[in-house]
């Protein structure tokens, strides 16, 4: 799972980013309205811990925004506003949950696991395009004639284009889907990813192909 940390408290952040990673958590962070609000444009978490006093635009007013365009991503408001009428608000402007300031990080952890394992968010487990079926429990890739598992990466990259199939992804989507918004990676990694997923298809027998759009990114096409 890959968590979005929006705190302007650095120290508290750094000490969240700890706690997650080494529950086996990936993280960004950033550390105000303005930037929080790319972030999330990017689609590429499952879950965000909101300050709800940030610097240039409020917590609130940046899940309402963001509820208001569809984004549906589980959000976890931290604040220390306690008020009967302030967990209301949050609660009712589309958060999921409301954890007051100070919390243990057993705790919040505690909440993460929680909001994780709501049915809401459970999606199926097996996802399909054409004639290949990704087994997201086990990133396992069957096609017509085999099945093959694939890398974390791999199985990532593959769930993404899987759920915009025809469609040509520019590669800064890939790059935040995959990797996340704020990661360092080189632009040639997305590339390999895609060759190493060419040949798994060819190794099932699938005629499931991914198309280059030369300059702007890939497309999952089906000759199906």
């Amino acid at each position: 799972m890959r968590i979005l940390i929006v705190e302007d408290d650095k120290d508290l952040c750094n000490a969240i980013l700890y706690h997650l990673e080494r529950d086996g958590y990936s993280a960004d962070v950033c550390h105000n309205g303005g930037d929080a609000l790319y972030y999330i444009e990017q689609n590429a978490y499952q879950l965000i811990l909101l300050d709800r006093m940030l610097p240039e635009q409020s917590g609130i007013e940046i899940l309402s925004r963001m509820r208001a365009s569809g984004i549906q991503t589980p959000v976890i408001i931290t604040t220390a506003l306690n008020g009967l009428g302030d967990r209301i608000t949050g609660l009712d402007s589309g958060a999921d949950d409301y954890l007051v300031k100070p919390y243990a990080m057993d705790e919040l952890l505690a909440r993460i696991r929680a909001v994780s394992r709501r049915p809401v968010q459970i999606e199926s487990r097996n996802i399909s395009f054409g004639d290949i079926s990704l087994d997201l429990m086990n990133d396992t890739l069957t096609g017509p004639t085999a099945s093959h598992v694939l890398s974390r990466r791999e199985a990532d990259l593959l769930e993404v284009m899987i759920q915009n199939p025809q469609r040509v992804l520019p590669r800064n989507t890939l790059f935040a889907r995959v990797w996340g918004a704020d990661a360092p990676v080189e632009d040639g990694n997305l590339d390999n990813y895609i060759h190493f997923l060419r040949r798994r298809l060819k190794t099932i027998g699938s005629t499931v192909t991914i198309r280059t759009a030369r300059g702007i990114g890939y497309a999952l096409k089906s000759k199906k």
